[in-house]
Protein backbone atom coordinates (compact mmCIF):
# COMPACT_ATOMS: atom_id res chain seq x y z
CA UNK A 1 0.00 0.00 0.00
CA UNK A 2 1.51 3.41 -0.46
CA UNK A 3 0.49 6.78 1.07
CA UNK A 4 0.75 9.48 -1.82
CA UNK A 5 3.59 8.47 -3.60
CA UNK A 6 5.64 6.63 -0.68
CA UNK A 7 5.44 3.15 -0.42
CA UNK A 8 4.38 2.00 3.80
CA UNK A 9 6.62 -0.87 4.89
CA UNK A 10 4.72 -1.34 8.14
CA UNK A 11 2.06 -3.38 6.11
CA UNK A 12 5.56 -5.24 4.50
CA UNK A 13 6.60 -5.82 8.17
CA UNK A 14 3.11 -7.33 8.85
CA UNK A 15 3.04 -9.70 6.21
CA UNK A 16 6.20 -10.76 6.39
CA UNK A 17 6.13 -11.47 10.37
CA UNK A 18 2.49 -13.43 9.51
CA UNK A 19 4.51 -15.65 6.71
CA UNK A 20 7.14 -16.33 9.22
CA UNK A 21 4.49 -17.61 12.33
CA UNK A 22 2.45 -19.71 9.24
CA UNK A 23 5.76 -21.00 8.50
CA UNK A 24 6.82 -21.67 12.00
CA UNK A 25 3.73 -23.40 12.65
CA UNK A 26 3.66 -25.77 9.62
CA UNK A 27 7.16 -26.74 10.38
CA UNK A 28 6.48 -27.85 14.23
CA UNK A 29 3.22 -28.92 12.83
CA UNK A 30 5.34 -31.52 10.40
CA UNK A 31 7.82 -32.05 13.12
CA UNK A 32 5.47 -33.53 15.43
CA UNK A 33 3.74 -35.09 13.19
CA UNK A 34 7.40 -37.10 12.23
CA UNK A 35 7.94 -37.63 15.53
CA UNK A 36 4.52 -39.10 16.17
CA UNK A 37 5.22 -41.26 13.42
CA UNK A 38 8.43 -42.60 14.97
CA UNK A 39 7.23 -43.14 18.21
CA UNK A 40 4.31 -45.43 16.86
CA UNK A 41 6.49 -47.25 14.62
CA UNK A 42 8.93 -47.90 17.28
CA UNK A 43 5.99 -48.82 19.93
CA UNK A 44 4.73 -51.47 16.66
CA UNK A 45 8.16 -52.70 16.55
CA UNK A 46 8.91 -53.11 20.34
CA UNK A 47 5.04 -54.76 20.19
CA UNK A 48 6.24 -57.27 17.01
CA UNK A 49 9.05 -58.37 18.87
CA UNK A 50 7.28 -59.73 21.66
CA UNK A 51 4.72 -61.24 20.09
CA UNK A 52 7.68 -62.80 17.69
CA UNK A 53 9.20 -64.30 21.17
CA UNK A 54 5.93 -65.50 22.55
CA UNK A 55 4.73 -67.16 19.09
CA UNK A 56 7.75 -68.97 19.17
CA UNK A 57 7.26 -70.29 22.10
CA UNK A 58 10.45 -71.52 23.87
CA UNK A 59 10.17 -72.41 28.01
CA UNK A 60 12.67 -71.57 30.89
CA UNK A 61 11.83 -72.98 34.70
CA UNK A 62 12.07 -69.11 35.71
CA UNK A 63 9.40 -68.01 33.30
CA UNK A 64 6.66 -70.10 33.59
CA UNK A 65 4.16 -71.51 36.18
CA UNK A 66 2.12 -74.70 35.91
CA UNK A 67 -2.15 -74.84 36.36
CA UNK A 68 -3.45 -78.08 37.11
CA UNK A 69 -7.09 -77.58 36.26
CA UNK A 70 -9.91 -79.70 38.13
CA UNK A 71 -8.78 -83.28 38.08
CA UNK A 72 -10.84 -84.39 40.39
CA UNK A 73 -12.20 -87.35 41.79
CA UNK A 74 -15.68 -87.54 40.47
CA UNK A 75 -14.68 -86.96 36.89
CA UNK A 76 -11.96 -89.76 36.74
CA UNK A 77 -14.53 -92.51 35.60
CA UNK A 78 -16.23 -89.89 33.08
CA UNK A 79 -12.69 -88.63 31.30
CA UNK A 80 -11.66 -90.16 27.55
CA UNK A 81 -8.70 -91.36 28.57
CA UNK A 82 -8.62 -90.44 32.21
CA UNK A 83 -5.99 -92.85 33.50
CA UNK A 84 -3.26 -91.39 31.45
CA UNK A 85 -4.45 -87.75 32.07
CA UNK A 86 -3.40 -89.11 36.03
CA UNK A 87 -0.23 -90.18 35.01
CA UNK A 88 0.76 -87.95 32.77
CA UNK A 89 -0.02 -85.16 35.51
CA UNK A 90 1.51 -87.15 37.74
CA UNK A 91 4.91 -86.55 35.38
CA UNK A 92 4.32 -83.10 35.01
CA UNK A 93 3.97 -82.14 38.77
CA UNK A 94 7.46 -84.11 39.29
CA UNK A 95 8.97 -82.03 36.62
CA UNK A 96 7.45 -78.68 38.03
CA UNK A 97 9.05 -80.00 41.65
CA UNK A 98 11.98 -81.03 40.33
CA UNK A 99 12.82 -77.24 38.35
CA UNK A 100 11.28 -75.27 41.37
CA UNK A 101 8.30 -74.16 39.35
CA UNK A 102 5.20 -72.94 41.10
CA UNK A 103 2.20 -75.08 40.24
CA UNK A 104 -1.67 -73.76 40.74
CA UNK A 105 -4.68 -75.88 41.16
CA UNK A 106 -8.15 -75.19 40.50
CA UNK A 107 -11.30 -77.45 41.77
CA UNK A 108 -14.37 -76.80 40.22
CA UNK A 109 -17.27 -77.07 43.00
CA UNK A 110 -15.51 -79.42 45.44
CA UNK A 111 -18.31 -79.76 47.34
CA UNK A 112 -20.08 -81.84 44.52
CA UNK A 113 -17.37 -82.96 42.36
CA UNK A 114 -14.24 -83.78 44.87
CA UNK A 115 -11.02 -83.29 45.45
CA UNK A 116 -7.80 -83.03 43.34
CA UNK A 117 -6.98 -86.94 42.71
CA UNK A 118 -3.76 -87.66 45.05
CA UNK A 119 -2.65 -90.17 42.29
CA UNK A 120 -1.75 -86.49 39.92
CA UNK A 121 1.28 -86.32 42.78
CA UNK A 122 4.08 -88.14 43.37
CA UNK A 123 3.59 -88.63 46.84
CA UNK A 124 0.05 -88.74 46.75
CA UNK A 125 -2.23 -87.29 49.21
CA UNK A 126 1.28 -85.64 50.93
CA UNK A 127 1.66 -83.12 48.17
CA UNK A 128 -1.73 -82.48 47.47
CA UNK A 129 -1.89 -81.00 51.28
CA UNK A 130 1.30 -79.70 50.63
CA UNK A 131 -0.19 -77.53 47.90
CA UNK A 132 -3.02 -76.92 50.55
CA UNK A 133 -0.89 -75.47 52.93
CA UNK A 134 0.91 -73.12 50.57
CA UNK A 135 -2.78 -71.85 49.42
CA UNK A 136 -2.15 -72.78 46.05
CA UNK A 137 -5.44 -75.37 45.66
CA UNK A 138 -8.40 -72.67 44.86
CA UNK A 139 -11.82 -73.59 44.73
CA UNK A 140 -14.08 -72.16 42.30
CA UNK A 141 -17.55 -72.11 40.40
CA UNK A 142 -16.26 -69.83 37.61
CA UNK A 143 -15.34 -72.50 34.86
CA UNK A 144 -12.04 -70.54 34.03
CA UNK A 145 -9.40 -70.90 36.55
CA UNK A 146 -8.57 -67.45 36.39
CA UNK A 147 -10.97 -66.64 39.32
CA UNK A 148 -9.92 -63.03 41.49
CA UNK A 149 -7.79 -65.22 43.77
CA UNK A 150 -6.08 -66.62 41.33
CA UNK A 151 -5.13 -63.59 39.75
CA UNK A 152 -4.57 -62.00 42.92
CA UNK A 153 -1.95 -65.00 43.70
CA UNK A 154 -0.31 -64.00 40.24
CA UNK A 155 0.36 -60.61 41.76
CA UNK A 156 2.16 -61.99 44.22
CA UNK A 157 6.68 -62.29 44.11
CA UNK A 158 6.56 -65.35 43.09
CA UNK A 159 4.99 -65.09 39.90
CA UNK A 160 6.87 -62.20 38.71
CA UNK A 161 7.91 -62.40 35.37
CA UNK A 162 6.50 -65.88 34.96
CA UNK A 163 4.86 -65.00 31.59
CA UNK A 164 4.27 -68.58 30.07
CA UNK A 165 1.62 -71.06 31.49
CA UNK A 166 1.45 -74.77 31.12
CA UNK A 167 -2.15 -75.86 31.19
CA UNK A 168 -3.49 -79.23 31.55
CA UNK A 169 -6.81 -80.83 33.17
CA UNK A 170 -10.20 -81.18 32.34
CA UNK A 171 -12.43 -80.66 31.03
CA UNK A 172 -10.71 -79.49 27.50
CA UNK A 173 -13.46 -77.71 25.88
CA UNK A 174 -14.91 -76.13 28.69
CA UNK A 175 -12.42 -75.25 32.10
CA UNK A 176 -9.33 -75.83 29.99
CA UNK A 177 -10.60 -73.91 27.04
CA UNK A 178 -11.93 -70.96 29.50
CA UNK A 179 -8.79 -70.51 31.23
CA UNK A 180 -6.61 -70.31 27.94
CA UNK A 181 -8.65 -67.85 26.44
CA UNK A 182 -8.34 -65.44 29.80
CA UNK A 183 -4.60 -66.10 29.52
CA UNK A 184 -4.15 -65.62 26.07
CA UNK A 185 -6.33 -62.20 26.82
CA UNK A 186 -4.13 -61.16 29.46
CA UNK A 187 -0.68 -61.17 27.41
CA UNK A 188 0.23 -64.88 28.79
CA UNK A 189 2.25 -67.56 26.81
CA UNK A 190 -0.27 -70.67 26.68
CA UNK A 191 1.09 -74.50 26.84
CA UNK A 192 -1.72 -76.86 26.07
CA UNK A 193 -0.19 -80.38 27.21
CA UNK A 194 -2.38 -82.33 24.66
CA UNK A 195 -1.65 -85.56 26.50
CA UNK A 196 -2.66 -84.53 29.55
CA UNK A 197 -5.98 -82.83 28.56
CA UNK A 198 -9.36 -84.39 27.84
CA UNK A 199 -13.06 -84.32 28.04
CA UNK A 200 -16.22 -86.77 28.71
CA UNK A 201 -16.47 -86.59 24.75
CA UNK A 202 -13.07 -87.12 22.14
CA UNK A 203 -14.96 -84.92 19.89
CA UNK A 204 -15.32 -81.59 22.32
CA UNK A 205 -11.57 -82.61 23.42
CA UNK A 206 -10.51 -82.49 19.15
CA UNK A 207 -12.01 -79.17 18.69
CA UNK A 208 -11.47 -77.35 22.20
CA UNK A 209 -7.58 -77.87 21.07
CA UNK A 210 -8.25 -76.66 17.60
CA UNK A 211 -9.72 -73.47 18.99
CA UNK A 212 -7.25 -72.67 21.53
CA UNK A 213 -4.50 -73.13 19.23
CA UNK A 214 -6.47 -70.60 16.79
CA UNK A 215 -6.32 -68.22 19.75
CA UNK A 216 -3.27 -67.98 19.79
CA UNK A 217 -1.76 -70.96 22.23
CA UNK A 218 1.07 -73.29 21.51
CA UNK A 219 -0.32 -77.38 21.20
CA UNK A 220 2.40 -79.76 23.14
CA UNK A 221 3.95 -83.13 24.83
CA UNK A 222 4.66 -83.63 28.12
CA UNK A 223 7.95 -84.92 27.10
CA UNK A 224 8.61 -82.20 24.70
CA UNK A 225 8.15 -80.04 27.46
CA UNK A 226 10.54 -81.47 29.41
CA UNK A 227 12.97 -81.11 27.51
CA UNK A 228 12.38 -77.62 26.19
CA UNK A 229 12.62 -76.54 29.55
CA UNK A 230 15.87 -78.45 30.52
CA UNK A 231 17.39 -77.07 26.75
CA UNK A 232 20.42 -78.89 27.72
CA UNK A 233 21.65 -82.72 28.51
CA UNK A 234 24.20 -80.51 30.81
CA UNK A 235 21.20 -79.41 32.87
CA UNK A 236 21.41 -79.74 36.45
CA UNK A 237 18.61 -81.64 36.68
CA UNK A 238 19.02 -83.74 33.35
CA UNK A 239 19.17 -87.16 35.08
CA UNK A 240 16.40 -87.07 37.22
CA UNK A 241 13.91 -85.53 34.53
CA UNK A 242 15.36 -88.08 32.33
CA UNK A 243 14.44 -90.61 35.14
CA UNK A 244 11.29 -89.68 35.41
CA UNK A 245 10.62 -89.53 31.18
CA UNK A 246 11.87 -93.61 31.20
CA UNK A 247 9.52 -94.11 34.03
CA UNK A 248 6.66 -92.38 32.76
CA UNK A 249 7.10 -93.82 28.70
CA UNK A 250 7.07 -97.32 30.45
CA UNK A 251 2.97 -96.88 31.12
CA UNK A 252 0.47 -97.20 28.91
CA UNK A 253 -0.42 -94.10 26.62
CA UNK A 254 -4.16 -94.02 25.74
CA UNK A 255 -3.57 -91.41 23.51
CA UNK A 256 -0.83 -93.23 22.00
CA UNK A 257 -2.94 -96.51 21.27
CA UNK A 258 -5.85 -94.24 20.02
CA UNK A 259 -3.57 -92.82 17.45
CA UNK A 260 -2.27 -96.43 16.25
CA UNK A 261 -5.92 -97.54 15.86
CA UNK A 262 -7.16 -94.66 14.03
CA UNK A 263 -3.86 -94.93 11.70
CA UNK A 264 -4.65 -98.19 10.79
Amino acid sequence: KTTGKHFDYRYLITYWFLLLAQKHSFTSALSSKFRTRQSIRSSHLQMAAVTKVSRIGKLTPSTTTFFLCDIQERFKPLMYNSETIISTSRYLTSIASTLSIPLIASQQYTKVFGNTIPECFANGQVDVDNLKAKNRIFEKKLFSMMTTEVESELEKEDFHGRDSVVLFGIEAHVCVQQTCLDLLEQGKDVHIIVDCVSSQQPFDREIALTRMESAGAHLTTAQSLAFMLMQSAEHDHFKVISKLTVGHMKLPNQFNSSYEKSNL
